[in-house]
């Protein structure tokens, strides 16, 4: 398994890290997720949906915040993968983040895991 950092981008008050796990893509936003930093986060979804990757884990350990923009740039990558024949699952949430999914019920559309581990270990066979 490739375990590697593959890219990361940086706008602003977010990082966002990217590595592969197996088959699964392991995206890991740092910051404030907003209407000012969505793209940063956007463009590398969108990359690995573009090379095929269909799974992707969205390690949100590292994500303080995130309003309705963030949370729409997550919506589309999840309607991008599943019409793919994919997937996008939520690790990690800290509760002002987690918060924001349960008051909008966004949080019954995605795979929510409490940690990155137990999201890659619900990964399919390499």
């Amino acid at each position: 398994m490739d375990r590697g950092t593959v890219g990361s981008t940086n706008k602003g008050r977010l990082h966002v890290e990217v590595r592969h796990h197996g088959p699964t893509a392991v995206v890991t936003p740092a910051g404030e997720l907003d209407h000012h930093t969505a793209d940063a986060l956007r463009g590398p979804l969108d990359e690995c949906l573009d090379q095929g990757t269909s799974r992707l884990v969205v390690d949100c350990s590292q994500l303080e915040f995130c309003d309705s923009t963030g949370l729409n740039v997550l919506l589309g990558a999840r309607l991008r993968a599943e019409d793919a024949g994919g997937s996008v699952h939520l690790a990690g949430m800290l509760p002002v983040v987690a918060r924001v999914f349960e008051i909008t019920g966004a949080e019954a559309v995605f795979t929510v895991h409490g940690t990155l581990e137990e999201a890659l270990a619900d990964s399919p066979a390499d």
